[in-house]
């Protein structure tokens, strides 16, 4: 029988800024559960946000939605632990932070070994803002804290601005991942 339980299962993140706020989804998240699924929906159908991600985009409100619940099951699973950028002011979700366990890599690629993989998404009205080079030092740092020895990010090659921030944040390039694609790590 197949272990469901992750051997790892990780503390919430949540961090704070004067403006930001970084957080997985709350109890109190429920009341806004439709102003998330239209937060996601406008991230992840955003064309600027999609140019190198085109994988990643919804189609519809129906699918933000099931997005947003899944993405709650497979935190609790440990499968994969969404996080929102919230603007605080705004009361908005401007961004996503995912990491997914070495068991959700092994069932879409074919590696050597398998580590945490992190990916980040901005709508396209937060870009240029540095809110990524900003958090994410911040986010690694705490999943370091807790253990995760190996984090992986891949990214396109032409997405220089992602490249930056994962660099600034002290991964490094591991690999060509694809033929489109570069595999940067980070390791404590």
């Amino acid at each position: 029988m197949p272990n469901i339980w992750p051997e790892l299962m990780l503390s919430a993140i949540n961090l704070e800024n004067e403006k930001l706020l970084i957080h997985p989804f709350r109890p109190e998240d429920l009341r806004r559960f439709e102003v998330l699924t239209k937060d996601i929906f406008d991230i992840l159908s955003d064309e600027q946000t999609l140019k190198f991600i085109p994988g990643k985009r919804l189609k519809s409100l129906g699918e933000a939605e099931l997005f947003l619940q899944t993405s709650i099951v497979n935190y609790h699973s440990g499968r994969n632990y969404l996080h929102f950028i919230t603007h605080k002011e705004l009361n908005k979700v401007i961004g996503m932070i995912d990491l997914i366990s070495p068991e959700v890599a092994k069932e879409h690629y074919k590696m050597d070994h398998y580590p945490f993989f992190l990916e980040f998404y901005l709508g396209s009205y937060a870009s240029g803002c540095n809110i990524m080079t900003q958090i994410l030092p911040q986010f690694v740092d705490n999943l370091v804290l807790q253990g995760i020895a190996k984090i992986g990010a891949v990214v396109r090659r032409e997405n220089i601005a992602a490249r930056i921030v994962l660099e600034k944040t002290n991964f490094k390039y591991k690999a060509s991942f694809d033929p489109v694609q570069d595999l940067y790590e980070k390791t404590s």
